[in-house]
């Protein structure tokens, strides 16, 4: 291309398409001169071009490789001078119109256009500043009529000097709200702005008439009502969109869903309560007998102060589900909040509306989502909350179950009273680790392990039927044997409670659905015998009193936060200097028994036939087996003293034999906590006797009648009576002269032999 070449200039229909060919162009084109070439570094080249005509495309002309076209120039009809003047004003009048409101075309061009006489000329220059569309652009071109084009060309520009306006319109209603917003604001605003533009938006529509009915409705005391109206007019004089209206839109919407005077109705039928309980669960007459304590009362007096039961008992003896059913028989909507790792006061209080994403207490939120006031309200594992920097919970709860103060319970987020006088609070825990003032607003009731005879009565009952119609068993298709669910429980299971109990008749129920499936079977007969096919080799062993006799060896009672446990105390003498060895994580309490122990079998030494010198020539190693297990408290004193003796003398322990009691100096036997637990425990390792402090004969009143009778139960003041019970036979008292404990006599030594020997 040099220079005063012309060329055709078409555009393209698909400006994707990077190799077009005829059909991709447009046939109505520009012909242009070509003013300058110039080639760029990267091998492109610039032109330089000044369209002079419209041109049509005849036909492609395709000569050495390159493609040109036959062009049809299309001439322009001659226009009367004084319609061209029309053409000309009109066109002038509405672009500069376009231009004021648009300000995107510079001031420049109107300048250079009203140098411009010719109105074709005018019309394709102002079509080229107009924002068009290369379509738009293309149809202008293929026009060939002056006054057409112009018609168009005007219609063009009337339809985007509207769209102006509308956006100016829109652009000054929103500059009047906005004052000092940011970006994001505007950008809201011109949406909602918008959207009244189209009629979108029900103008009669108020969001704070809408708050203000819910206010009316919610029945809020006179404190909060007065609250809620004074945050009401705060957000009035707010902008809608700032953070601040939306802290106080949130703080409304807490305040009215709360419920205020939404309640229950109580029901205190005390025969459909019995039978609701009693049809739940098994047992548990205490618990029972209280509520329906507290209903009787309630119906002779109209408002009675909700008492705050806690009900303590080791994992899955049913304290959660007692709260559920206790609520179903009260006809009260049952809430549950877990406090288990609770550690920060304002889990129970709220934070305070000055924090960023604040919200209620948790209290205050269930209650918001049970909606009414009387609820039954569960504190699940209450003994499980700590204490760090943030706070202390439990010192908040004081006022939450306070019937004295529960009545004007203040959330810092609502920073209102709320009275949570008619709310029928239970706790639960695990152990009595509760802090002193809060568990002084409470009344404890203690829920022991199971006993086997009850445990098989829930697995019969209750267990089994729901783990069979979980596991998609028809009735009869499983059918449990008495012995079988007690050799469950013996044998597969050592627990106070029954969750590891339905665990495995879940495991049972799993393995006959297969077998039903495999093998068509009709009915399947779980029985004692065909046990371990279900569940696999034994886990426990049952009676340790099947065990021989060994020395230096004591079954004492412990208990743990999961009911009672048996205690295997360990005692061995060996050559030495007189050095008392303790192992088995112990608590500083156990350690220092140990030492009193070791006292008392000294200060006894002559009566049990022990050498007065024993502990200069012998080292004794007191071990508690399961070493990760820690282990304290004064009650294993007698078992550690009865070890002793056994080891330093040779003479057997009673395997069938249980103990616990504390132990003092003189050889006293003092009273111990947990009898229940203890006795539960000893009676499901089949212990035949057990030793107990004679100051605990009191508590055996709350032990079942069935486990009285299959125990033995010792009471005992002195440890001496322990000895008599617990060792095979008496040790002889040494002589005054023997020097050697009475040990080394040989009628002894052969007794030892013949009954046990030595682990």
């Amino acid at each position: 291309m040099t220079g005063d070449k012309q060329i055709l200039l078409v555009a393209q229909k698909n400006p994707a398409v990077d190799d077009p060919d005829d059909q991709d162009l447009y046939r109505v084109g520009t012909v242009a001169t070509v003013l300058q070439l110039l080639k760029l570094p990267d091998g492109t080249v610039k032109v330089l071009v000044e369209g002079e005509q419209r041109g049509a495309i005849e036909r492609f002309i395709e000569v050495d490789g390159h493609c040109r076209a036959e062009v049809q120039l299309i001439e322009e009809g001659d226009t009367a001078e004084r319609e061209s003047e029309v053409f000309t004003r009109s066109l002038l009048s509405q672009f500069e119109q376009y231009v004021q409101l648009g300000k995107k075309v510079p001031a420049e061009v109107l300048s250079s256009l009203n140098g411009i006489d010719e109105p074709s000329r005018l019309v394709d220059t102002m079509a080229a500043h107009m924002a068009l569309k290369i379509e738009q652009k293309q149809e202008i071109l293929e026009i060939t009529s002056l006054s057409a084009r112009v018609e168009h060309v005007l219609a063009l520009l009337d339809a985007e000097i509207d769209l102006l306006q509308v956006e100016k319109r829109i652009r000054g209603r929103v500059k009047k709200q906005m004052e000092r917003s940011q970006r994001e604001y505007y950008l809201n605003e011109q949406m909602k702005a918008i959207q009244k533009e189209l009629g979108d938006i029900d103008e009669g529509h108020s969001e704070l008439d809408e708050l203000r009915k819910r206010i009316d409705n919610a029945g809020l005391s006179k404190e909060a009502l007065t609250k809620a109206n004074a945050e009401l007019n705060k957000l009035k004089q707010m902008s809608p969109m700032s953070a601040e209206a939306t802290v106080v839109r949130t703080y409304i919407d807490w305040l009215v869903n709360v419920p205020w005077k939404a309640e229950s109705k109580v029901r205190l039928d005390l025969a459909r309560a019995e039978s609701i309980l009693d049809a739940d669960h098994y047992g548990l007459e205490e618990v029972k007998e209280r509520i329906l304590e507290y209903l009787a009362v309630q119906k002779r007096v109209k408002k009675l102060k909700g008492p705050v039961l806690c009900l303590v008992g080791p994992p899955g003896v049913g304290k959660t589900s007692l709260a559920e059913s206790i609520a179903t028989a009260t006809n009260r909507k049952f809430v549950r909040m877990a406090l288990g790792g609770v550690r920060d006061e304002a889990e129970i209080r709220g934070h305070r509306r000055t924090y960023i994403g604040s919200m209620p207490g948790r209290l205050i939120q269930k209650m918001t989502k049970v909606g009414v006031r009387n609820p039954l309200f569960l504190l699940d594992e209450i003994d499980k909350m700590g204490q760090d920097m943030r706070g202390d919970p439990a010192s908040a709860l004081l006022e939450v179950l306070d019937p004295e103060q529960n009545h004007n319970f203040n959330d810092h987020y609502l920073e209102v009273d709320y009275d949570l006088s008619d709310v029928m609070f239970l706790c639960t825990a695990n152990s009595m680790n509760i802090p002193g003032p809060l568990l002084d607003r409470m009344e404890v009731i203690r829920l022991p392990g199971y006993t086997e005879d009850e445990k098989v009565n829930i697995a019969i009952k209750y267990l089994a039927p729901k783990q069979t119609q979980a596991n998609g068993l028809k009735k009869g298709e499983l059918v449990f044997d008495e012995g079988a669910i007690r050799d469950i429980i013996r044998y597969y299971t050592r627990e106070a409670g029954v969750r590891g109990l339905e665990r495995q008749i879940a495991k049972v129920c799993r393995k006959a659905v297969k077998e039903h499936l495999r093998e068509k079977r009709f009915q399947v007969q779980v029985t004692a015998e065909s046990l371990e096919h279900f569940l696999g080799v034994r886990k426990y062993r049952y009676g340790l009193a099947e065990q021989q006799d060994q020395i230096g060896q004591v079954t004492g009672l412990a208990w743990t936060q999961v009911g009672g446990e048996l205690l295997t105390i360990e005692t061995a003498v060996v050559p030495g200097k007189g050095v008392l060895i303790k192992t088995g994580s112990l608590g500083d309490v156990m350690a220092e028994s140990m030492t009193a122990a070791m006292t008392v079998v000294r200060s006894r030494a002559k009566s049990l036939g022990i050498a007065a010198d024993f502990n200069e020539k012998r080292d004794v190693h007191i071990h508690m087996p399961e070493g990760a297990t820690p282990k304290d408290g004064p009650s294993a004193g007698i078992g550690l003293c009865t070890a002793l003796v056994s080891a330093l003398t040779q003479i057997p322990v009673r395997a069938d034999v249980a103990m616990t009691g504390e132990i003092t100096l003189r050889g006293q036997v003092l009273a111990i906590g947990g009898l229940k637990e203890k006795l539960l425990a000893a009676h499901r390792g089949g212990i035949k006797t057990v030793i107990i402090p004679e100051e605990n004969v009191r508590d055996l009143r709350e032990i079942p009648e069935n486990i009285k009778q299959d125990l033995q139960i010792k009471p005992v003041k002195w440890i001496d009576e322990v000895l008599q019970i617990a060792l095979q036979y008496a040790p002889e008292p040494l002589p005054d002269a023997a020097p050697e404990m009475v040990a080394t006599d040989d009628k002894r030594e052969s007794d030892s032999k013949e009954r046990i020997s030595t682990h």
